[in-house]
């Protein structure tokens, strides 16, 4: 699945209900929360920090995945076609850090 499709999905999820889109801020804090939770899940799985015997085992994939629907949401309400985006920002990269590492 590209991301045109996805953002289409995501556009028809969001359209059956009649409340639609959130505001911006408020997709912005359910980012930053679920994001929140990715980083909890990597601290306990690669980090010093364990989980508590009763809490149950997490997944990193679902939490990157609540955090690209989060984003599609962002993208969709502001307009922004997401795979333009991640165009212009890997050619960013590919110039701006050309020389900046050791290839192999």
């Amino acid at each position: 699945m590209d991301l045109n499709e996805i953002q289409q999905q995501v556009d028809a999820y969001i359209g059956q209900f009649k409340e639609g889109y959130f505001p911006p801020l408020v997709n912005l804090a359910r980012l930053t929360e679920e994001v929140g939770e990715l980083a909890r899940e990597i601290n306990h799985q690669f980090g010093p920090k364990t989980k508590k015997p009763d809490e149950p085992e997490g997944d990193i994939a679902l939490e990157l995945g609540d955090i690209l629907f989060v984003v599609v949401v962002l993208a969709n309400q502001l307009g922004i076609d997401l795979s333009e985006a991640a165009r212009r920002t890997l050619a960013k990269y590919k110039v701006r850090d050309a020389d900046r590492w050791e290839r192999k």
